[in-house]
């Protein structure tokens, strides 16, 4: 898999060692940027270095289909289990799963049993 997750500030930095020791790069925001930063400057900095932002954020789908944005990706995890222990391998899965669709522009929605996908832009 060669896709790289930017984690959004909503979600916990318990993740990028859940990610890593399954071989997927990530790193979270709070080490990139400014943790107060708006989330079209995260979806820039992921956009022009090459990640899919991961987040618990609906305002992250939303912003792509009001902008009509061709990237960058966004994988979106749903629901009240969203730390990595007990959901990571399923992350893992599904990330896999949806990898070509995410290299080329898409909104994944993850959800306990199922997953969602639409193909940017929409």
């Amino acid at each position: 898999m060669s896709l790289r997750l930017l984690l959004d500030m909503n979600l916990s930095p318990d993740w990028v060692e859940a990610l890593r020791s399954h071989g997927i790069e990530s790193r979270h925001w709070s080490k990139v940027g400014d943790p107060r930063a708006a989330d079209a400057e995260i979806m820039a900095w992921a956009a022009s270095n090459g990640f899919v932002v991961f987040t618990h954020d609906l305002d992250f789908g939303t912003a792509l289909a009001v902008t009509r944005a061709t990237g960058p990706s966004v994988f979106q995890i749903r629901g009240s289990g969203v730390l990595p222990e007990g959901s990571a391998d399923h992350v893992v899965a599904t990330l896999r799963k949806y990898d070509r669709e995410l290299a080329n522009g898409a909104l994944v929605v993850f959800e306990e049993n199922r997953a969602r996908v639409r193909i940017l832009p929409f």
